[in-house]
This record gives C-alpha cells, sequence and structure tokens, in this order.
C-alpha cells in the first residue's frame, strides 16, 4: 500500500459502539463456521477494519459488506484489492432490502448468507429486521454478547427464555457456537461475546398463520413476566381461547413453548 493510500483509524467511535475483533484464533473459527462455498453469495454486516472480511474473500474472492461508517469505505475499498472483490453498500444495516439484494446476488437458490459482528446496541433491531427477510436468507452467522445468544437460544423455563427466544426460534434453527473474550476485541468490551448460527426454518415448519398476531402474543405474554398467561393476555386472547390452545392460565410466560405460542397465535380470536 502506498504512502497516500486510505488507512484505517486506529480508535473505534463509542457512538457507533465499535469493538474491532483481531484475534486470529478466533477469526479462523468464524470462517470455519461459515464454511462458503462455490456459488454462496455472502453479505457481512458491520465489517469494521475488515477482520472477518478479509479471511473471508481470500477463502471466497467475492464478498459483499454493509458498513456504515463513511471513514472505512475507502481503507476498505483499497485493503481488499489483495484479497478479491469486495462491493460496499454504505448505509444502516436496518434500511437494507434483504431481499431485495438477494435477488441482485443470483445463487443456486436464491439466497444470501449473512455474517457479521453485530453492534451489541443495536443486535436485536437487526435480528428481528432479518426475521422479517428470512426467506431470502440461507444462513446467518452473528457475533453478539453471550448474554444475547443465551437468550436466543434459551429453553422454556429458563430464566432468560423470553419474547426473543420464542420470536427467533419460531422462524430459524438457533445455534450458539463459541463463546469470545473481551481480549479478542479492541477496545475490549465489558462483557464476553458468542458466536450464534441461525438457520431460517422452512415455511411449512413454521406454522405461524398471522405473523402480526404472533408477534402480538408473544409480546403481550412477557410483556409482564410475574404475570399469569390469563392476566396478561387479557384482551389478546381470553381464558377459552389459551385452554383451547392446550396451555394452563395460570401458567407464565416463560412455562410456555414455542409450539404453545404457535398454537394459541394460529386459533380464531375476535
Amino acid at each position: 500500500m502506498t504512502s497516500d493510500a486510505p488507512r484505517f483509524q486506529r480508535e473505534a467511535k463509542k457512538h457507533l459502539g465499535q469493538h474491532f475483533l483481531h484475534e486470529r484464533g478466533i477469526i479462523d473459527k468464524i470462517v470455519r463456521a461459515v464454511d462458503p462455498k462455490p456459488g454462496d453469495r455472502l453479505v457481512e454486516i458491520g465489517p469494521g477494519q475488515g477482520a472477518i472480511t478479509f479471511p473471508l474473500l481470500d477463502r471466497h474472492r467475492e464478498l459483499t459488506v454493509i458498513e456504515f461508517d463513511r471513514d472505512l469505505i475507502a481503507p476498505l475499498t483499497e485493503a481488499a484489492k489483495a484479497h478479491g472483490e469486495l462491493t460496499i453498500v454504505h448505509g444502516d444495516v436496518l434500511a437494507v432490502d434483504f431481499t431485495a439484494l438477494a435477488a441482485g446476488m443470483p445463487s443456486d437458490d436464491g439466497k444470501i448468507r449473512l455474517v457479521g459482528n453485530l453492534p451489541y446496541n443495536l443486535s436485536s433491531p437487526i435480528l428481528f429486521h432479518a426475521l422479517d427477510h428470512a426467506a431470502a436468507i440461507r444462513d446467518m452467522h452473528f457475533m453478539l454478547q453471550k448474554e444475547v445468544v443465551d437468550r436466543m437460544a434459551a429453553e422454556p423455563g429458563s430464566k432468560v427464555y423470553g419474547r426473543l427466544s420464542v420470536m427467533l426460534q419460531a422462524y430459524c434453527r438457533v445455534t450458539p457456537l463459541f463463546k469470545v473474550p473481551p481480549g479478542a476485541f479492541r477496545p475490549p468490551p465489558k462483557v464476553d461475546s458468542a458466536v450464534v448460527r441461525m438457520v431460517p426454518r422452512a415455511p411449512d415448519e413454521i406454522g405461524v398463520k398471522d405473523g402480526k398476531r404472533f408477534a402480538n402474543v408473544v409480546r403481550a405474554a412477557f410483556g409482564q413476566r410475574r404475570k399469569t398467561l390469563r392476566n396478561a393476555l387479557n384482551g389478546v386472547a381470553d381464558t377459552a381461547l389459551i385452554e383451547a390452545a392446550g396451555l394452563r392460565p395460570d401458567a407464565r410466560a416463560e412455562q410456555i413453548d414455542v409450539g404453545g405460542f404457535v398454537r394459541l397465535a394460529n386459533l380464531p380470536h375476535a
């Protein structure tokens, strides 16, 4: 790289929640987990300074990234020349239409594969945004706070089982892969991180008839965790409807599995 070529700034921007991954062992584990194959269409969310980007490019030779920080565009573009073909979408990932993006990146199954070290302050909104486009996504490999991954994969009865668990597991198979310590980042965050794999379920496996109704039922049920279903779902589902779904009205939301919420949301209601 010439002396006047664009260079990455050294400091992460706190207001963007940036923590740049640098530990090679962790990077290699992520690339092995993604395991890109010829014909795959990879899309990385938040490439940062390219810690995952360039190894993926070395392996796959082609990659699309979504980056919000304007100061990273030029150095990413310059540094990528030695690794492969990088396409940069500059903008807010929450405004990116993944379905349209997949349509513009032909693949054998018409789907994209998402990967990324997600900014911790936006992880849940990004996950729900991806769910809205799940039909256009083959799989997702994300790094998030470990406590968020624990919630994503939690089972009924767990203290961390909640709305996020139910909503994600209804539409995806969620598999925690491995933990990442703070020292793997610059600057190190104050919490442990983890990498998770999410594979969208086939439509006939999901079983949700009305996504909006399902989301409303789950949101209400977990809105006040200490309340029984009978009380938490007041105005959303009455006692007869709860019992018709095979659920106990005096149970609490954290005791109900994903299938129970699907049955309840699918029943006819006033």
